[in-house]
């Protein structure tokens, strides 16, 4: 047997026979932080996009980059050690999903100094959530995609009073931890002026508050509800579908994995695509263009989806002009 070549110069010169060994390439790691669950409806909006955006530039997990995913399960108490897990894995690049994320993401940078890029994507304003400095340039080391910067809350509401012409009362379901109650009452006043309506704010964290919400949202008669989608709230999506039902309050979503028993519309940005361009702005990032210095970008697909069974259970009829304009109509 002929001796091995690399291993005899090796021995020539001193070295260890794995150094004389060639270096494997470089392998990128992504880690992705999301505080739903690893379920086929997040795989279809989220992971699956994303990854078919990455091997579209020529990104394959498994070959030239590695992905590491954490999923929260609708637990934001647990965020914060996955985001430990996935730091540890030293990743060249830091993907969220959802505000909460996004927002442990910016609190634990500043609070240990760490400049990881992050690119997070499915939030709404990120000036007004302190994630940016402005929307061309963000500075810092985040950037990402946002479902809507502005209006999105406003055009929900004004679906619903389509729906329920008569309504003038309604509620608005939110995660405090995630959205301040001062950044939806600072715009209240507008949207009640314009729409003709007396709106009320409504908070819960989990789902141990939800009855109470409710329960809430009865005592200020509230004839329909507006739910803002949040990590911990999509979940438990199907309970609280059963409870708008119960209490006969027809709800706006962002989101049409949402649709489900109680909810009647959902108008949100596109997560696919928001999702699939994210590998876009990843790719950039790994191509040395520094996140501070990228764009923030808004979906530019918003999608509306019409509940029409949700709608009959709760004796409601769609009218014309939000059926002709829904991307589609779930018989």
């Amino acid at each position: 047997m002929k001796p091995d070549r690399r291993a005899c110069l090796a021995l020539a010169l001193g070295l260890p026979l794995a150094a004389a060994a060639q270096a494997p390439p470089h392998r990128p790691l992504i880690a992705f932080l999301s505080g739903t669950r690893p379920e086929a409806g997040t795989r279809r909006t989220m992971a699956g996009p994303f990854e078919q955006g990455l091997r579209e530039l020529g990104h394959v997990a498994g070959q030239n980059l590695g992905l590491a995913y954490r999923w929260a399960d609708g637990q934001p108490e647990r965020l914060p050690a996955l985001l430990a897990e996935l730091l540890a894995m030293k990743p060249e690049v830091l993907v969220t999903s959802g505000p909460g994320p996004a927002l442990l993401a910016r609190d634990a940078a500043q609070a240990a100094a760490w400049t990881l890029p992050v690119v997070v994507v499915a939030v709404d304003d990120p000036v007004q959530m302190g994630l940016a400095a402005s929307i061309t340039r963000p500075g810092g080391h985040i950037t990402g995609l946002s479902g809507a910067f502005s209006g999105i809350l406003a055009k929900r509401l004004q679906l619903m009073k389509d729906i329920l012409p008569g309504a003038r009362r309604m509620a608005m379901l939110f995660n405090p931890t995630n959205l301040t109650r001062d950044v939806l009452a600072n715009a209240m006043p507008q949207w009640q002026r314009t729409l003709d309506l007396n709106l009320s704010l409504v908070p819960a964290r989990g789902p141990a508050d939800f009855d109470a919400a409710f329960e809430a949202m009865a005592s200020a008669k509230a004839q329909a509800v507006a739910i803002l989608a949040d990590e911990t709230f999509y979940p438990n999506r199907l309970r609280l579908g059963e409870l708008c039902l119960r209490h006969r309050l027809p709800a706006v979503v962002g989101g049409r994995d949402y649709l489900g028993p109680g909810f009647v519309v959902s108008y949100q940005g596109d997560f696919a695509a928001m999702f699939r361009r994210a590998a876009a702005l990843v790719d950039k990032i790994l191509k040395g263009t520094k996140p501070g210095e990228i764009q923030f970008e808004q979906s530019t697909k918003l999608e509306l989806v019409v509940n029409q069974k949700a709608a009959r259970d709760f004796g409601l009829r769609i009218p014309a002009s939000v059926r002709v304009s829904a991307d589609e109509v779930i018989e």
